[in-house]
């Protein structure tokens, strides 16, 4: 199999710092930001990301799956988190150090807490709004009560770092979009 080459498609709106590491194809939406050291590899298939997502310090996406990746709108990747999922919806929380393997699939409005461990043996779809926590990994469903100021604060929290970064950081470019 030959290796994917490295293309990056980077939305004039979205903020990628100069000392991220892409590998593969990837294809960043508008008004996303990544920070500097996160970590994105597409090794067998595409990773495209949506708009508004934030993709914080030394998380690390990657795409071991031939299937594209599709990360959807909104989301929240936090320090440290690593995540294979093939496919992730809208408004999602990654907290940090969460580990959630290649073989979950994560629908809407789901919360992944710090450092849990999401791994299960086989093919596993999170239903919407699923909240996984505490070191036993333990799950519940919310009621989406509050969806719509953490929305809100989300689209505050992007909008800030969309300022703030460029000014203390170089900016990386991708073949435009």
């Amino acid at each position: 199999m030959a290796p994917i080459r490295d293309k990056f498609t980077i939305h004039s709106k979205a903020v990628v710092c100069q000392d991220v590491e892409l590998k593969g194809d990837i294809t960043i939406g508008p008004n996303t930001v990544v920070h500097p050291k996160a970590t994105i590899f597409a090794i067998a298939g595409p990773i495209v990301i949506g708009a508004g997502c934030i993709i914080e310090e030394a998380a690390i996406i990657v795409n071991r799956r031939k299937e594209v990746m599709r990360i959807g709108d909104s989301n929240l990747f936090e320090i440290g988190c690593r995540v294979e999922s093939p496919s992730i919806g809208n408004f999602n929380t990654i907290s940090t150090r969460a580990r959630v393997h290649h073989t979950v699939r994560i629908s809407n409005y789901c919360v992944i807490g710090a450092a849990c461990l999401v791994v299960p043996t086989e093919d596993e779809s999170l239903e919407d709004y699923t909240t996984i926590y505490g070191p036993a990994a333990d799950r519940r469903v919310w009621s989406g009560r509050g969806r719509v100021q953490e929305a809100d604060l989300r689209h505050k929290h992007a909008e800030y770092l969309r300022e703030m970064l460029p000014k203390f950081n170089r900016l990386r470019r991708g073949d435009g979009a």
